[in-house]
């Protein structure tokens, strides 16, 4: 199995690049009979695109899909599903530069040793945000069949710019408010101000970091596969193949580290007939198995690579000190576009563990 493929029942294979003719995704593992149409994942595309200039990049592209193989008559066959976007709106030229000159803290300087200056580095190439466009299209389909189970993935934005959302926003809210406003922020209070601190950061020609919460509910007991694909590993496998992330906590995360045993366990109730834990503070997974409780994870995004600021570098012909000068369409901060990024790589992953559990649970019954 190559790099660029994930899962182990649902498998999600990747291909294209930021400026080159496509980005595509091929699933396969999906069982037939989904009922799984163009407009279910274009629905799911469409949660990615720049919300509005003065927070995201002006780069705008229609992002439509075009499903190739494996679905049939709006239900999956079987085999497996190809899908792809065209890139049509890019700007290559202002990139020429960065070939021999790397943008500080982009990966143009490893990739160009990596693949010894082969790479493709318009726009980022595979390094890009825009890569995410396969992940979500595979995860339009896995989020259709989490849902036959009873699982739900939401995302939402916490925190931006040192911004952060009250913690006490209920699933009604998340549902209710992530799309109606430009920073996919629950809490609308702080919504408007992030947005506030992102349009500063933009007329500082700077930018800005931030966090993306993601909670699955509805989750079975006993989801995943240790030592080395428990459910927990995989999600951060994953989660850390999206471009900019830099760090991952499940539950109450690095919190835990100055806990006490007797704060941070979670202890056991019965309520209406069903095993819960009082809190939550291991966030829904235990041993790397799902415990039934809502798994609850947040993905800290760095700020994006590009701004306009004059930067230090080297030239790499002739290996001397430099200076550059980005120029282009970048977002300020990428939160906003990752949250349905986020959402859809952590519904792969519960739909490849869903169907492993399924699978083993057939030849047991």
């Amino acid at each position: 199995m190559g790099s660029n493929t994930i899962g182990k029942c649902f498998t999600v294979t990747y291909y294209g690049e930021s400026h080159g003719r496509c980005i595509g995704v091929v699933i396969d593992g999906c069982p037939p009979g989904i009922p799984v149409s163009e407009s279910d994942v274009q629905k799911e595309l469409d949660k990615r695109k720049p919300t509005q200039d003065d927070v995201s990049t002006p780069r705008r592209e229609y992002d439509k899909v075009e499903i190739l193989s494996g679905i049939f008559r709006n239900y999956t066959t079987g085999a497996p599903i190809s899908m792809l976007v065209w890139n049509k709106e890019f700007q290559s030229d202002v990139y020429k530069e960065f070939k021999w000159k790397p943008r500080p803290s982009h990966a143009d300087y490893p990739s160009a040793i990596r693949y010894g200056g082969y790479a493709d580095y318009r726009g980022g190439g595979i390094f890009s945000g825009r890569i995410t466009i396969a992940f979500v299209a595979a995860g339009a389909v896995a989020k259709i069949i989490l849902r036959r189970s009873g699982i739900e993935v939401l995302t939402h934005a916490v925190e931006v710019g040192g911004i952060e959302a009250k913690k006490s926003q209920s699933i009604k809210m998340i549902k209710k408010n992530v799309y109606a406003n430009p920073m996919r922020c629950a809490d609308l209070k702080a919504a408007s101000e992030m947005e506030k601190t992102v349009r500063r950061a933009k007329d500082e020609k700077d930018s800005l970091g931030g966090i993306v919460e993601c909670i699955v509910t509805g989750v079975p007991v006993g989801l995943g596969d240790p030592i080395f694909h428990s459910l927990d590993s995989d999600l951060a496998h994953f989660l850390f193949s999206i471009p900019a992330v830099k760090g991952i906590e499940f539950g109450v995360g690095f919190k835990a580290a100055r806990l006490k045993g007797s704060e941070n366990n979670d202890q056991y109730e019965i309520k209406n007939g069903k095993i819960v834990t009082k809190t939550n503070n291991a966030g829904g997974v235990l041993g790397g198995l799902s415990n039934g409780m809502p798994i609850v994870m947040r993905v800290a995004f760095k700020p994006p690579s590009s701004i306009l600021q004059k930067q230090k570098t080297v030239d790499l012909r002739t290996m001397t000190e430099t200076e550059l000068e980005i120029k282009g369409r970048y977002d300020v901060c990428v939160v906003p576009r990752a949250v349905p990024a986020v959402e859809a790589v952590v519904a792969n992953i519960m739909a490849d563990h869903l169907l492993i559990f399924e699978g083993r649970a057939e030849k047991r019954g």
